[in-house]
């Protein structure tokens, strides 16, 4: 499989790097995995309590899907149960970490990992099974993230969260924000978005590509420069910006970043 060359993040590589990689994905088994735990940070504590794992592939469709309730022996907040539907007592008749997690490995070790914000389900798969003595990794290459494939390929919807893309697509999952209908949901916009892929043609791929609004520190990465340096150099070219809903912050179009670089590289030589 193409490995996607290393800089800040993978907002950060190039158009052409990003086709290479996400085109060899969409020929890979996919391990998708979806998590619902008592918080988002395992470091504080939280901990998962339902785990869905299914693995599917353009060629086979769906073959396997697990889903587990599990009791880690901590306290279920309220607003998990409001949010989820998973209440206390669910959780108290669910098996034990131990019972679970190491049964699991032999599916979330092969395949490329894939979820809908994969760093959050990514980091509390390693929490877990840190509990449990173990160390669990997966190289960069064999990890897919749904939410930045969809910055690129769904870069003008409102909003790429998963229940609005579920809705958005018609998909029949059922409620989200459990394991199970979450994880279907993954897959089903995973083969959508990889099929349309392996099924358009490069410069058509390469021109929605560039509609994908990065952060500026993935257009400073992209023009090699400090971030100050690279928001001077966007505003003298007049590159149209705007600023990112939570934090605030400029963001500009990957098109338009990668044409101000081909254009100073052309300059440069």
């Amino acid at each position: 499989m193409a490995k996607p060359i290393q800089r800040k993040g993978q907002s950060a590589l190039l158009s052409t790097e990003l086709l290479a990689y996400y085109r060899n994905v969409s020929q890979s088994l996919l391990t998708v995995v979806d998590v619902e735990t008592t918080g988002s940070l395992p470091y504080r504590g939280a901990r998962v309590i339902e785990v869905s794992i299914l693995q599917a592939s353009l060629a086979d469709g769906l073959h396997h899907q697990e889903t587990h309730l599990i009791n880690p022996g901590v306290r279920v907040p309220p607003m998990i149960t409001r949010v989820t539907g998973i209440t206390q007592a669910m959780v108290s008749q669910g098996l034990f970490p131990e019972d679970v997690w190491p049964g699991c490995l032999d599916h979330l070790e092969i395949g490329v990992l894939t979820a809908h914000n994969l760093a959050f389900d990514y980091s509390f798969l390693q929490a877990e099974y840190r509990h449990l003595d173990h160390s669990f990794t997966r190289p960069v290459e064999q990890r897919l993230c749904t939410v930045l494939l969809s910055r690129l390929l769904l870069a003008d919807l409102p909003s790429r969260s998963l229940p609005n893309l579920v809705e958005h697509f018609g998909f029949d999952v059922g409620p989200s924000h459990r394991a199970g209908a979450d994880t279907r949901a993954c897959w089903l916009l995973a083969e959508r978005l990889l099929r349309q892929i392996q099924s358009e043609p490069e410069e058509l791929l390469i021109e929605r590509f560039g509609r994908q609004w990065i952060q500026l520190q993935d257009a400073a990465a992209i023009l090699n420069c400090p971030q100050k340096m690279a928001q001077k150099l966007l505003d003298e070219c007049g590159i149209e910006s705007r600023l990112s809903k939570r934090k605030n912050r400029p963001l500009y179009r990957r098109g338009d970043v990668e044409r101000i670089m081909k254009e100073r590289d052309m300059a440069i030589f």
